[in-house]
């Protein structure tokens, strides 16, 4: 029994590193994405508004599941070989930009728009108008925003196991067949994602407050 404990805390471990390395790359990736959509949303070049309004209504109305199977199972048909790992993130980070999009292009419009103009009259470029002066202000506003969606994606993790991935879930489903132990495997992943949650929750509040403080 303790052997089998062992292997068992093994299998989980490695599932969580997974779900961490999956979670934080993916949430990179929809920051970086998120960003360039949002700027693109408030551009006053139609053309790029068009299509980063399009692709934020594609992404917030197909299920995150379906996204993943059409990726998985799609990108080979049309000769995209990576590997399993690569192509969830990959769509995680596609899927949660057009949330992290709304959030940042609602936070910019928090920001009074006598701030840019008068950085424009100083002789700012566009680039360091948002940069300088936009963004940090709008950080304030979306730093709960952002926590909401890192929460969200730590546990939408979970639907890689539907393709695949054996991460924390997908373990936990591994364990169980192995050792006919339901009840501890999903005890302890409940466990791990609760703490997840509760630790991105206080780390947003004290950035929350330490933005606030400064500002």
């Amino acid at each position: 029994m303790p052997k089998d404990i062992s292997v068992m805390a093994g299998q989980l471990g490695h599932g969580l590193l997974l779900t961490l390395g999956m979670t934080a790359l993916a949430f990179a990736g929809a920051v970086l994405l998120g960003l360039l959509l949002a700027v693109f949303r408030i551009s006053p070049v139609l053309p790029l508004r068009a299509v980063a309004t399009a692709y934020v209504t594609v992404f917030r109305n197909i299920p995150l599941l379906v996204l993943l199977v059409l990726f998985v199972f799609g990108l080979p048909d049309v000769g995209l070989l990576f590997s399993l790992f690569f192509t969830v993130t990959l769509t995680m980070a596609l899927y949660w930009a057009a949330f992290i999009c709304e959030v940042i292009r609602a936070g910019i419009r928090t920001v009074a728009i006598g701030q840019a103009e008068a950085a424009r009259a100083l002789g700012l470029s566009t680039g360091q108008v948002l940069r300088h002066v936009i963004l940090p202000q709008a950080l304030r506003s979306m730093v709960q925003p952002l926590a909401n969606i890192f929460i969200g994606l730590a546990l939408s993790t979970s639907l890689a196991a539907a393709v695949g991935v054996a991460e924390l879930t997908g373990q936990a489903q591994f364990v169980m067949l192995k050792y006919d132990n339901p009840l501890t495997s999903f005890a302890v992943t409940t466990a791990v994602y609760v703490l997840i949650t509760l630790s991105c929750a206080l780390l947003a509040g004290r950035i929350e407050r330490k933005v606030a403080i400064r500002a």
